[in-house]
């Protein structure tokens, strides 16, 4: 059966899969490492435009390394998730620093680096330099739960030896990365989450969820995510001709890129001007500012919480000393700073229009 199993994936790699991304069959491992850093929490569809961005930005790791933080950062903004960012900037100059520039070419090597786990050091490994390790991620294990008609949870301990084992008896030794490329690709487009493609499916005849109707069931999780709201309100300062910005530096959402002056409550604030008023001459430490406008409610939705929030617009004669330690910036100068979707959404409104309290 497990023979089976990769002899018709492979058959149906040859002969039908036309899933087409700019870096299959690279064999650049900083190319490759790019492409799955950027993948990593991120859809193809998504991640491709930024993937060519970077390699035109960035051919080399030399170049990659060499970019100042916030030029990086700046190409990364909307994708999220932005300690792969963080990461990718210290990996690539660890390399260049400590490995003169060449990418490190065993399993144990790649997987010590920044940012890299398993998946993506299998990833790496087999196809840059044929190693011989299985990659698991979202695909493989759907794959393989409904195939082989798994109950364990992919995501308790048991289920992760469990599936570890078994990608790895499967894998083709002598190809490697063709075959951790065509078991994802099957399960991108074949296996899919929603609406599988049973009636094409190759495996079906031996698959175990397709003949016991566990094809919807599985793969089963133990864990439910625990969703949380948070109340977001910027305020947008006007100082003359700038605006205050600063980097967000603690361990949080949106980590090194820049917001506005921020206030976080643990509930949306009533509608009113004076219902926010009091929060900003707490945070501003003092009534000496002009409220001109507030945003509409703006919404964002991250895997672990949903953002809700608005901005107000306001104006001030000098900068607060609560606030010293924010940037004053031009407001024809705030697109080469990176922010965060839930800022750049308010800030490239179009048919947005801003409103009294």
């Amino acid at each position: 059966m497990k023979a089976d199993f990769t002899e018709k994936l492979l058959q149906w790699n040859r002969k039908f899969n036309t899933r087409a991304m700019p870096w299959k069959g690279e064999k650049d491992p900083y190319k490759i490492w790019l492409s799955e850093i950027i993948l990593q929490q991120t859809r193809v569809e998504q991640g491709l435009a930024y993937y060519e961005r970077f390699i035109t930005a960035f051919p080399t790791i030399q170049q990659l390394a060499a970019a100042s933080e916030k030029k990086v950062f700046k190409l990364w903004e909307g994708l999220g998730y932005y300690t792969r960012c963080k990461n990718l900037i210290a990996t690539a100059s660890y390399i260049c620093k400590e490995n003169n520039g060449k990418f490190p070419d065993t399993y144990e090597s790649i997987l010590s680096l920044k940012g890299i786990g398993p998946y993506t050091a299998a990833a790496i490994g087999s196809f840059a330099f044929n190693l011989p390790h299985a990659v698991i991620d979202g695909n493989v294990l759907r794959v393989l739960s409904r195939y082989f008609g798994i109950s364990t949870p992919i995501d308790s301990i048991a289920g992760k030896k469990l599936y570890g084992l078994l990608a790895n008896e499967l894998l083709n030794k002598q190809q490697p990365g063709i075959y951790n490329q065509a078991i994802m690709d099957f399960g991108a487009v074949i296996c899919k989450p929603q609406l599988p493609l049973c009636h094409q499916c190759p495996q079906k005849r031996d698959c175990q969820a397709f003949k016991n109707n566990l094809v919807k069931i599985l793969p089963l999780k133990e864990k439910q995510l625990k969703k949380k709201t948070r109340w977001l309100y910027y305020l947008v300062v006007h100082v003359k001709d700038s605006i205050l910005v600063k980097k967000r530096t603690e361990k949080d959402i949106w980590q090194n890129l820049y917001e506005f002056v921020l206030i976080e409550t643990g509930a949306p604030v009533a509608p009113g001007e004076n219902n926010i008023r009091a929060h900003i001459e707490q945070k501003l430490g003092g009534p000496d500012f002009r409220i001109k406008y507030s945003s509409p409610v703006y919404r964002q939705q991250l895997t672990h919480q949903t953002i809700i929030g608005q901005f107000i617009e306001l104006e001030t004669d000098r900068v607060p000393a609560a606030l010293k330690n924010y940037e004053r910036v031009k407001k024809s100068l705030l697109e080469n700073y990176p922010f965060p979707k839930f800022i750049t959404s308010y800030l490239q409104r179009d048919s947005n229009p801003l409103q009294l309290f």
